[in-house]
């Protein structure tokens, strides 16, 4: 029998403790059969995959399971019909491939952080981020419509490679409350922290200041109160336990003495913000974002 050497067993269990630490950095409460877990261009097998509806790869659809506890914290390419969605997450990295190397900030979500200014919209960053924030190097990848879910699979295939931010603003989980009948608050918060938790390994040197999920709608609705209830699940989890995250909460500024939303900072929809809602909420960042840039 052929001996081995100390080295080569130093090595071999080095190698063994790298990979396991490299699986556990992308090691989700469930795993799909995706074809291709990560990184980007996509095979041919999973771009084949993620252009199927999304409800045909939740997690236990594969075996005919309704487990959707668990969606919310797996990823999942979004779809809205035919390559649309994932044409717009191909130029958002084509986007990010220009921007490589050091930025400041990285701003990440759905349609509210889009809405910032994006170049899915050929448009800048707005005034009232140009006002409080014009002078740092920011990077936006929000995309209307994303869930958890879906945010997390694009920062596992390519949506950040190449940059390394010093802060990431991260919003994140409105789009899941459509889904909490079905998922439950608890699920949809464990989402959230999986996107933080997935940024905090890619980026282990850069802050996360999570903004809690703006009010949105009538009180009383399910989708109003749910968005409470994800938040107060989120308070839970303790994620600020790691001081390089940061939780934000804003619902005293967006919501009124009546307990209703305050119209004037939203859109007609009471979902996405107007100027002045981007105003307020570009305010209230700036104290935390010159803090911790110092």
């Amino acid at each position: 029998m052929k001996r081995v050497g100390f080295r080569a067993v130093f090595v071999l269990a080095m190698s063994w403790l790298s990979a396991t630490i490299a699986f556990s950095a992308i090691d989700y409460v469930y795993e799909t059969g995706e074809p291709q877990k990560s990184g980007w261009p996509l095979t041919e097998a999973e771009r084949m995959y993620v252009l199927k509806p999304e409800y045909q790869r939740r997690p236990g659809s594969e075996k005919m399971q309704y487990l959707p506890k668990f969606w919310p914290a797996v990823p999942s390419a979004g779809y809205w019909s035919g390559t649309a969605w994932l044409d717009t997450h191909a130029k958002l990295v084509e986007y990010i491939a220009k921007n490589k190397g050091n930025i400041d900030i990285l701003l990440a979500g759905d349609s509210i952080t889009q809405q910032w200014g994006s170049p899915l919209d050929n448009k800048p960053l707005g005034p009232a981020w140009q006002k409080h924030f014009g002078k740092l190097k920011t990077a936006n990848i929000g995309i209307g419509g994303d869930k958890t879910q879906n945010l997390l699979w694009r920062l596992d295939h390519g949506g950040v490679d190449g940059i390394s931010p010093r802060l990431i603003v991260l919003m994140i989980g409105n789009n899941n409350m459509f889904f909490t009948p079905e998922t439950g608050v608890d699920a949809a918060a464990s989402g959230v922290a999986a996107c933080v938790k997935n940024l905090r390994q890619k980026f282990p040197n850069a802050d996360v200041i999570l903004i809690k999920i703006l009010p949105a709608g009538e009180p009383g609705a399910v989708f109003f109160e749910d968005i409470k209830k994800t938040n107060a699940a989120v308070e839970k989890l303790n994620l600020t336990d790691d001081r390089k995250v940061h939780l934000l909460d804003l619902t005293a500024d967006f919501i009124g003495p009546d307990g209703k939303i305050r119209q004037e900072l939203y859109t007609q929809d009471k979902v996405h913000l107007s100027p002045e809602g981007y105003e307020r909420y570009a305010g209230r960042l700036k104290p935390l974002i010159e803090k911790i840039m110092k």
